[in-house]
């Protein structure tokens, strides 16, 4: 609840803050803003009324609707204050750009006109973040998994991934010493995940904090598969951007995800992974079992994501877009 609530105080500063700075600077050509925060569209709002110039949403996750649904939020005079900012956002805008396909079918169910909304999937710095080779891998040397069939998970780690369930498929992979299980996140959520994976004896669990950015190349191409978490719970348009990042480095991706979700559908679409149940250990598993005993099939994997990767989620590609978009409504303001 204290972290809602700072949440919440946090997005409501933003309001005045925003608004001072805006105000303050010369008129611009169009306004991007990027929700959530959801409050932060009643100054974007107003700034557009008194300088006459258009808004383009960044619509980067769906509120209140994921909050609710996975149990952040069940105060119901602030699911309806949010329900009501989140309408104000979609009229106001003057085009919405949506991150995901799921995002584009959750907006016309609201009634959000197609023309109004255009899709163009988060970018990832092809260049950057690129396949490495495993061989003198130093990150594998420092950690002590040269030779290991290495499955990893790094990123977020709160109650809408699950990741106790990854350590309970671990614990079923003992008998394989080869393979290793990897999980990379901020060091004060790793004590929960620390006892479980003693509780349970899952002694190829190794945790480890959050590498340096400069190292992220390095660290993914240490690895074998790349997991994406979500538990049954998780709303279905939600879009990790993680999926993003293991493709583009010809990582595949194992994700255990609800089958009818946006992530889903975007593992499936770009033929660089593989797509389980989730909440299921025993499904974690086996299909970790079977990566593990076909090096051709986990290659072919990597080298059709990263290929997507290249041609759907570059940086270039969705700069193009933007700026196509931008010049769309500037024309039409």
């Amino acid at each position: 609840m204290a972290a809602a609530r700072d949440r919440i105080l946090l997005e409501t500063s933003f309001v005045g803050t925003s608004f001072i700075q805006a105000v303050n600077g010369s008129r611009p050509d169009v306004i991007l803003l990027t929700v959530p925060p959801l409050p932060a569209s009643v100054p974007a709002t107003v700034f557009k009324w008194l300088q006459r110039c258009p808004v383009v949403l960044n619509l980067q996750d769906v509120l209140p609707e994921a909050a609710v649904v996975a149990g952040l939020l069940t105060n119901k005079s602030l699911i309806r204050v949010f329900e009501s900012l989140e309408r104000f956002s979609y009229r106001y805008a003057n085009q919405i750009a949506a991150i995901s396909d799921g995002f584009v079918e959750n907006l016309i169910n609201k009634g959000v006109s197609p023309d109004k909304i255009t899709l163009i999937p988060n970018w990832v710095d092809t260049d950057f973040i690129r396949p490495l080779p495993k061989d003198d891998n130093s990150f594998r040397r420092e950690q002590e998994l040269e030779g290991k069939f290495i499955v990893l998970y790094s990123g977020n780690i709160a109650l809408t991934q699950g990741l106790e369930t990854l350590i309970q498929a671990a614990a079923l992979l003992l008998d394989v010493p080869e393979i290793a299980v990897v999980i990379v996140g901020e060091e004060r959520a790793l004590g929960a995940l620390r006892d479980r994976r003693d509780e349970i004896g899952a002694t190829n669990v190794k945790l480890l904090p959050f590498q340096p950015r400069e190292r992220l190349p390095e660290m993914l191409s240490a690895a074998n598969v790349g997991m994406v978490m979500q538990k049954k719970t998780v709303i279905a348009i939600n879009m990790p951007s993680k999926i993003q990042v293991l493709l583009a480095s010809g990582l595949p991706i194992l994700a255990s995800v609800p089958d009818q979700g946006t992530a889903a559908r975007a593992v499936k679409q770009s033929g660089g992974g593989w797509v389980v149940a989730p909440e299921d250990p025993d499904a974690i598993a086996q299909a970790i079992r079977q990566l593990h005993s076909d090096p051709e099939r986990v290659a072919q994997l990597g080298q059709q994501g990263r290929q997507y990767a290249l041609d759907n989620y570059a940086f270039s590609e969705a700069l193009d877009r933007y700026e196509a978009l931008f010049q769309q409504v500037i024309e039409q303001a």
